[in-house]
């Protein structure tokens, strides 16, 4: 049985069009963007959606005290970097910060919703300069652009590095993001990770984490790690995934709406596979809003894992989807979801879902 359409999937789209007519929407399986290893370097810092947090905007759980302890302590690891970095503004005779006590950084390890990505933007905001933001795979793509050296120089000259969804997808990742760490930790930056996994239990369910338990459990004597618990807040109170829409309507929304791309999801999906994930912030350059005909169940775990790369760029750009087929809640296999990327695909899921929503209330 097909999904059932959006109310408003017949809707004229006459009524709403702009004066100047129609305007033609951009296809996203048509652009091929070149992005220089500066822009990656540049663009390390909170996305759009989380410009604007802190701690004092994040609304914890009542019932999760769990939630105000680790703003407690983010607050108090925000106020030890303003304090080791003041003697270097105070004074024209002091050399520097003092040495730095403590675990180098913080872990923030809870499930999906629960305010990590806010919190640790939050502690970003609140720090000092030089500092650094970027998700785990940013963080990846960096070090391939610039190379293992440069990429390590760079980020060495920052007082904070905060890696957001910290994942570990294959040995090589492991070995280098181990390594990268180890390197930064001994030039004195400081870290934050968010994770939907603890430290010590990183790698487990997606390869042979026995062969690589060193690297792991050496990434994890770098961190304090910090539980979150509490529901999706994406869900509190909130519809499942809403209906989607008929391929006219999409079709529709996408020609009244400046700055919107229209694609057949099949076609992105195979785009995607030339593009370099790294590219796809800007594959989205200039795009406020997607429109997609025909969202299908995706079978191969390649193509999945490059679409959870894209849910996370849409949603750090807050750009909301409008789409035919079937709802986003669908989009993964139940035997993917069973698998070692499970973690992945539930927050894509749980990220295209609120972009779906925002669509539906536009």
């Amino acid at each position: 049985m097909s999904a059932p359409s959006h109310p408003d999937a017949i809707a004229p789209a006459t009524a709403v069009l702009p004066e100047a007519g129609p305007v033609a929407p951009v296809a996203l399986s048509a652009r091929r963007p070149v992005v220089a290893a500066e822009r990656l370097v540049a663009e390390m810092v909170p996305p759009p959606r989380f410009s604007g947090v802190s701690f004092g905007s994040y609304l914890p759980d009542t019932t999760q005290p769990s939630q105000y302890e680790a703003v407690r302590v983010l607050e108090e690891f925000a106020a030890g970097l303003n304090a080791a970095a003041a003697p270097a503004r105070r004074g024209w005779f002091r050399r520097g910060a003092p040495a730095a006590t403590g675990p180098a950084g913080v872990y923030l390890d809870g499930g999906y919703g629960v305010g990590k990505t806010h919190l640790l933007a939050s502690l970003w905001h609140a720090a000092p300069g030089p500092k650094a933001f970027g998700t785990f795979v940013e963080l990846t793509n960096l070090v391939g652009a610039l190379g293992f050296q440069q990429a390590v120089q760079t980020l060495s000259q920052h007082r904070l590095l905060c890696i957001d969804e910290f994942e570990l997808d294959d040995p090589g990742d492991t070995v280098l993001v181990s390594t990268l760490l180890g390197r930064l930790v001994e030039a004195g930056v400081k870290l934050a990770a968010t994770s939907n996994t603890l430290p010590e239990k990183l790698g487990e369910g997606r390869f042979a984490a026995a062969d690589f338990l060193r690297e792991i459990q050496g990434l994890s004597a770098h961190f304090r790690p910090l539980r979150i618990d509490g529901q999706d807040y994406r869900h509190r109170g909130l519809p499942d995934a809403p209906p989607p829409y008929a391929d006219e309507a999409v079709d529709q929304r996408a020609a009244r709406t400046p700055g919107a791309s229209l694609d057949d999801f099949g076609d992105l999906l195979a785009h995607l596979s030339v593009v370099h994930p790294s590219r796809y912030g800007a594959l989205l350059d200039d795009v406020h809003a997607v429109c997609l005909r025909g969202v299908r169940p995706v079978e191969d775990q390649s193509t999945a894992l490059r679409l959870v790369v894209l849910a996370d760029r849409m949603y750090d750009r807050e750009l909301p989807i409008t789409a035919s087929g079937v709802p986003f809640d669908q989009v993964f296999s139940q035997e993917m979801l069973r698998g070692g990327y499970r973690k992945k695909y539930l927050r894509a899921v749980s990220r295209l879902v609120a972009l779906a929503r925002d669509s539906s209330r536009s």
